[in-house]
């Protein structure tokens, strides 16, 4: 049995970690490498969601200011890894047919240089952040000490109430129709409720399930948000090359969108095979159990 201690340093043991994580990966994203830009739009996001369920004082003046530097952070690099993700939708799907042809190697030569470009404007978008003044503050909230776990608890379970009330109606609304952002947007509420649902099991020290769940529901939706990205893009490709005159490229831009597209919906029938509403439900259920603090 863990001593008093020991449970009331939990929050500021967790809060630590995740800030630890953020700076850890930053000199991998100034410099452009792929896996630290993913791992910091990650860590960034989880703390996001720490800092109002763990400090002191969710409304103050040093918490609101971190957030909103952390926006801009998991912002910045978002874009450089959304760009990387279609790159490799790209490069699959152009490898698993025959030898691409002319034009898909100029939309794939295109994508490529769009993420080159992506990944410089990042490291001066991270550059222009107030990272020092982050630091700063959030080692003032982390002397000032943290709720105690009790308190978290409490605030997780409103997350919890708030998020999945809006999730569940989410779904309901958008029923068995095909819209991606709307999607999109219930995409958003599960990483929430996931990062959330993590923090409470670290608290307790124990496996509940909820977070490995939304988890699943989150890479579904985020599949489908990847295949709509792509989409859209190569529909822009294939309007620039109709007005220059390129036939055989807009052709081609617009053969690969429908490829996606198709994809796209062939992903949203599996997505509604597993019930997702039903999931999303079990979910809560799992993080609603009430469960002694050891």
């Amino acid at each position: 049995m863990p001593s008093y201690e020991r449970l009331a340093d939990r929050p500021a043991v967790v809060l630590r970690e995740r800030i630890k994580r953020v700076f850890k990966e930053l000199p991998g994203a100034l410099v452009g490498k792929t896996d630290p830009i993913h791992q910091v739009r990650v860590a960034g996001r989880r703390l996001r969601v720490a800092l109002p369920l763990i400090t002191l004082k969710p409304e103050g003046r040093r918490v609101r200011r971190s957030l909103a530097v952390l926006r801009e952070l998991t912002r910045t690099v978002g874009l450089g890894r959304d760009l990387d993700v279609v790159v490799g939708l790209l490069e699959r799907h152009l490898a698993s047919g025959t030898e691409p042809s002319p034009e898909q190697r100029v939309l794939l030569r295109r994508l490529r240089a769009a993420r080159t470009r992506s990944h410089r404007r990042l490291t001066e978008g991270l550059l222009d952040l107030d990272i020092d003044g982050l630091r700063q503050d959030l080692r003032r909230l982390m002397r000032k000490g943290t709720a105690d776990v009790f308190t978290v608890l409490t605030r997780v379970r409103e997350v919890r109430e708030l998020e999945g009330a809006a999730i569940l109606l989410g779904f309901a609304e958008v029923g068995e129709r095909y819209d991606p952002e709307a999607l999109h947007a219930l995409r958003r509420r599960a990483r929430r409720l996931r990062y959330s649902a993590e923090l409470s099991d670290a608290l307790r020290s124990e496996e509940s399930g909820a977070p490995a769940v939304w988890k699943r529901l989150q890479d579904a939706l985020g599949a489908l948000h990847d295949h709509h990205v792509l989409a859209g893009w190569l529909e822009e490709q294939a309007a620039a090359a109709e007005a220059r005159g390129q036939a055989a490229l807009a052709e081609a831009a617009r053969a690969e969108r429908e490829a996606f597209v198709a994809e796209g919906h062939r992903l949203h029938h599996e997505l509604l095979e597993a019930k997702p509403a039903e999931l999303a439900t079990g979910a809560l259920d799992a993080m609603g159990r009430v469960r002694s603090v050891a």
